[in-house]
């Protein structure tokens, strides 16, 4: 813990990300990009990402995860800058000079689950059966839909609400980071499909509509410009009120892609 650290100092200030109909993104997983698997590299390579046409990159998750060979869909301490690819101010270096080229900075967010090292889930933590135990004010005892890994967070608990509300505003203002991918999206629900119902998972679920409609509404308190952008495969119906309260969302062209 370094107390009284001086502030990074921003130099793009006035950055106002591209308009939705306008992204051309280029999601990345920096461990398999560059050989020096670093921030500063990254940055030496903008100009290369930026003569391919996009003005956005994505990031997996940089949020610190357990290990270092990892996609990042594993996080522990979700305020912290991963420790493999460089310093907090290393990041925000990158996301300063992607500023400064037009490039906005997407952070891919893992809000579905923590995993056990996680302060979260050892504080409140059933050694018998190996899981969270049900004092656990964050966290599932059980799972509740099949696709789950790790801890499963009970967002219709005030303390998991009260804990996202603050991560979601922290990349923003911290970071100045420019919006968010929800990874695993449908996963934000008590709705019991587990072990493995996949389609009653996916149906219309108005509570998980709820949740997702006002962390987005944090996302745009902390920046209205930022983007919210679901990976979500549930119902359309569920899926068209999601995106008439400002997602975007994630559609699988994987058939299209490999006809054409």
């Amino acid at each position: 813990l370094q107390t009284a650290q001086e502030p990074y100092p921003w130099k793009n200030l006035s950055f106002t990300p591209p308009a939705v109909k306008d992204l051309v993104i280029y999601e990345l997983l920096l461990r398999d990009f560059l050989a020096a698997h670093n921030y500063p590299s990254l940055t030496d390579t903008l100009s290369y990402l930026k003569s391919l046409g996009i003005n956005a990159i994505e990031l997996m998750p940089v949020m610190e995860f357990e290990g270092n060979i990892s996609w990042g869909y594993n996080p522990n301490f979700s305020f912290a800058v991963d420790k493999y690819y460089g310093t907090k101010n290393q990041l925000k270096a990158f996301i300063d000079a992607c500023h400064g080229m037009g490039i906005a900075v997407i952070l891919d967010i893992v809000c579905n689950h923590h995993f056990g090292s996680s302060p979260l889930a050892r504080l409140y933590w059933d050694g018998v059966n190996q899981r969270p135990a049900a004092n656990n004010p964050w966290f599932n005892t059980i799972p509740k839909h099949p696709y789950n890994v790790g801890n499963d967070f009970n967002h219709e608990s005030p303390d998991t609400r009260r804990y996202m509300e603050r991560l979601l505003r922290y990349w923003i203002v911290e970071f100045k980071v420019d919006g968010y991918r929800f990874d695993l999206s449908k996963g934000l629900t008590q709705k019991n499909s587990y072990p493995g119902n996949v389609s009653l998972w996916g149906q219309y679920d108005a509570a998980r509509i709820d949740i997702l409609k006002h962390y987005t509404q944090v996302v745009h308190a902390a920046n209205p410009n930022a983007y919210a952008i679901m990976e979500h495969f549930a119902d359309n119906a569920e899926e068209t009120v999601l995106a008439s309260n400002n997602m975007m969302l994630w559609g699988n062209m994987t058939y299209n892609y490999q006809e054409a």
